[in-house]
């Protein structure tokens, strides 16, 4: 054994340079991040979570986000927004059959947005809703005693209408939210305010009317998306995808979407 050291001493340094070897080809593999939001957006986690993995996965050079969503709470909407801006990967909206207010709004956080021409889109803007019973509980016969704080502590309630003052209370927090998208998509589509606050009226657009007024990037596919992120990459050819937060299962969607419904103030980008 002895008088073959060096053989055994031969083979060791080809393995250990096999195996750096190895490990120079893994690390220059390059794929893209696929993250699907699908649905009304009521809750950010699980998204950031995708979000995360994106960021720490060193073969992950772009990332696109396949937007199919009408909006949802404001504030999960803010949290993608920011997390998606922090990503420091170069990234893509690709929006679906429809990526409407606060999908849109998820979507300016992006460095391209790519849009099919029949997407539905837009509908930049802020509702508060919530249900009044009033009519109905006199009908029935039922009161309601309510011992409160400050006059607007139960504002909103089911149970009776809403005072002037109230109103112009919950009128001037729709609108402070509404100045803050109106911001966003100055900022991130580079617009003037004139050209933001002419369409930000809650109306829908297709793709192709965003695209005429730069609400959008480009019109094309997923797959136009994906070709485009790669680019930006600099990753040759097609590119390989890892995909995140594929959609549930309609039924469970439906169930959760009716459960969030009985809220009671509901302040969403729809």
């Amino acid at each position: 054994m002895k008088k073959y050291w060096w053989v055994w001493s031969l083979l060791i340094v080809v393995f250990i340079f096999g195996v750096s070897i190895i490990g120079k080809k893994t690390s220059i593999v390059k794929v893209l991040g696929i993250i699907e939001i699908e649905g009304a957006v009521y809750s950010s986690r699980k998204i950031i979570k995708d979000i995360a993995k994106c960021k720490k996965n060193p073969a992950i050079r772009a990332v696109v986000l396949y937007i199919n969503s009408p909006g949802g709470s404001v504030v999960p909407c803010q949290e993608i927004y920011e997390a998606i801006r922090e990503l420091d990967k170069p990234t893509v909206a690709s929006l679906g059959s429809y990526a409407a207010s606060g999908g849109y709004y998820i979507a300016c956080a992006c460095d391209k947005i790519v849009s099919n021409p029949g997407t539905i889109t837009g509908s930049i803007g802020v509702i508060m809703s919530f249900p009044n019973v009033s009519e109905l509980i006199k009908k029935v016969g039922v009161k309601f005693d309510v011992i409160k704080s400050r006059p607007h502590k139960d504002i909103g309630s089911p149970y009776r209408d809403l005072t002037p003052k109230e109103r112009k209370l919950l009128k001037g927090v729709i609108d402070d939210v509404y100045d803050q998208f109106v911001g966003v998509v100055m900022e991130e589509r580079e617009l003037s305010y004139e050209d933001v606050f002419e369409i930000a009226d809650g109306r829908i657009l297709s793709g192709r009317q965003a695209f005429e007024l730069d609400l959008v990037d480009t019109l094309g596919t997923l797959h136009d998306a994906k070709l485009l992120a790669g680019s930006l990459a600099e990753i040759e050819g097609e590119p390989k995808v890892i995909e995140f937060h594929k959609p549930s299962p309609r039924w469970l969607k439906f169930l959760k979407n009716s459960i969030r419904g009985e809220e009671w103030i509901k302040l969403e980008y729809r």
